[in-house]
């Protein structure tokens, strides 16, 4: 691992730093003036674009750390090491954007602090298991990710030598030692929360169209969660090698992608099984606009599989990065559908404003920024050579 150097000030970190500048103005709007001031959320809306994609899908699109952690360390497939500190740190702009964005979304952001106050707990309610579980896999990923940190801080007092990079360097060898705690709860939080996204749904009951609504929500969230997680990683490894003119890690993705076919069908299978055993299918020729998002989610997922499903596809990048967008957009579409689109109240309509859309690619440009410049100064990026070679010795 080492840091990927280059100039820092680009074309991509400028536009990224303009958008940014935007959305905080906007923010700071917001937090004086209330969402009136700058969202169209209503009483029939209370849920607009901020939590149906920066948290509910933002968070899945996170879980690029959760998906890699469960194959490396659950199923001990050490070849995908390197793919973990790229995947931890896009993971961690996930869920902390995903955090700032409900912060802003709360009526009330000055009583965001009970979230984490015992005194103010309701456990009846499922709202709060998935904010500590937020919350609280925030840190974990913060901490997951001290590893390059530390790294970099001994390389530092190496320069000057003496106590200082002693100190560093004992830093490093408890990290490595604690470390195994953080993953093991790495491994609890998302599944405990993303699966609760799922059950927050169940209780709306006939406002969520049959299509949507189902008992088994809360193991399609999941899998949802872990198909996306797989695609960003797969989408930003190929981004990087692309952009940055690295060695491609198309075989590695290749292989990984294995696991992106299983996890996909897996939800497939579920969710029209759902269907029919609840005779819901007739919904699918009586829900007007409905039929086709549902049926435009199905043919995003069902896409990738067909792609990559011959061995030789699998390990070309053209078709890992379609794939990648196709069920990443399929996944961004099927939270959206069901926490916003899928969603209504009679005489209620709702449409994101332009200032909650500005936002919403601001949140977008600091992850971007963000990951652009840490993989810069930081050793996050593996070294793709010996990845490789991993993944050819278990091929």
């Amino acid at each position: 691992m080492k840091p990927l150097g280059g100039p820092y000030i680009t074309r991509t970190t400028v536009i990224a730093a303009f958008m940014v500048a935007i959305m905080g103005i906007l923010v700071l709007i917001r937090l004086c003036f209330g969402l009136r001031s700058v969202t169209n959320l209503n009483d029939g809306f209370p849920w607009g674009l901020w939590l149906a994609y920066d948290m509910v899908a933002g968070s899945a699109i996170g879980c690029g750390g959760y998906a890699v952690a469960l194959v490396v360390y659950v199923l001990n497939k050490g070849q995908y090491h390197p793919l973990v500190r790229p995947a931890i740190l896009a993971s961690m702009f996930g869920y902390a954007l995903g955090g700032v964005s409900v912060l802003v979304d709360i009526s009330r952001w000055w009583n965001a602090w009970h979230i984490v106050w015992p005194a103010y707990f309701n456990l009846n309610s499922v709202m709060i298991e998935v904010a500590l579980c937020v919350s609280v896999y925030t840190m974990v990923l913060m901490l997951e990710f001290a590893p390059p940190v530390v790294e970099k801080a001994v390389e530092w007092t190496g320069r000057w030598g003496g106590d200082l990079q002693a100190v560093a360097t004992t830093v490093e060898k408890v990290l490595n030692k604690v470390l195994f705690v953080f993953i093991a709860l790495g491994m609890t939080l998302p599944t405990m929360h993303q699966s609760s996204l799922g059950t927050m749904l169940i209780p709306f009951g006939p406002l969520l169209n049959p299509l949507w609504q189902t008992p088994v929500l809360p193991a399609l969230f999941l899998l949802t969660a872990l198909c996306m997680g797989y695609s960003v990683v797969m989408l930003e490894a190929t981004l990087v090698s692309d952009r940055f003119a690295r060695i491609s890690e198309a075989h590695i993705l290749g292989l990984l992608s294995r696991y992106l076919i299983a996890v996909v069908t897996a939800f497939l299978t579920i969710r029209w099984s759902a269907l029919l055993y609840q005779g819901k299918l007739h919904f699918l020729f009586t829900s007007g606009g409905l039929s086709f998002a549902f049926l435009a989610e199905n043919a995003l997922y069902l896409i990738p599989v067909i792609l990559l499903w011959p061995e030789h596809r699998r390990m070309a990048p053209r078709y890992q990065f379609i794939a990648a967008m196709c069920i990443l957009s399929g996944g961004i579409l099927y939270r959206l559908d069901a926490y916003m689109i899928a969603y209504g109240r009679t005489g209620w309509h709702y449409f994101p404003s332009v200032p909650e859309l500005l936002v919403t690619f601001g949140m977008i440009a600091v992850e971007v920024l963000g990951y652009v410049l840490i993989v810069k100064f930081f050793p996050v990026l593996p070294s793709v050579e010996h990845a490789q070679t991993a993944a050819l010795a278990t091929k």
